[in-house]
């Protein structure tokens, strides 16, 4: 399966995004608000600038005290981030999740982004890749 195919399966509410700017208060009530483990970090909602994760908080809160929330995002990010294209497959991305020790991942094409998948969202396509090829097993020994 490739990661067209999973952005296809996923609702389309786009990617959520926060400005660097903003604080870190700011994202952790986003995530609760959005039910989401992770924002991409962008100044204009195409590039991707970082990615700040529920980890990320606890880790600085944890560091610095409550008195980080106020604190922007542009001092807790992480700038460094690994993505992919809307052609790799599946596995590919698995594996480049599994290697960085990540749950999130931005798609990107031609500098923008198009999507962000979740290790969840790539195990859920697994799954489902496997349960069509099982039938399909199925059918065959049993002669459907």
């Amino acid at each position: 399966m490739l990661v067209q195919q999973i952005l296809k399966s996923k609702s389309d509410d786009g990617v959520v995004t926060i400005t660097p700017e903003e604080s870190l208060s700011a994202a952790a009530k986003l995530l609760a608000q959005r039910r989401i483990g992770a924002v991409v970090v962008s100044p204009d909602g195409k590039s991707v600038a970082g990615i700040v994760s529920e980890r990320d908080i606890v880790r600085e809160i944890a560091q610095k005290g409550v008195g980080c929330l106020s604190d922007s995002l542009e001092g807790i990010m992480t700038r460094d981030i690994v993505t992919c294209r809307r052609d790799d497959s599946a596995e590919a991305v698995l594996g480049l999740m599994t290697k960085g020790r990540f749950r999130h991942l931005p798609v990107v094409e031609d500098q923008e982004m198009i999507g962000l998948i979740s290790i969840g969202d790539v195990v859920k396509a697994q799954l489902a890749t496997l349960s069509m090829e099982k039938e399909a097993l199925e059918g065959m020994i049993k002669g459907f």
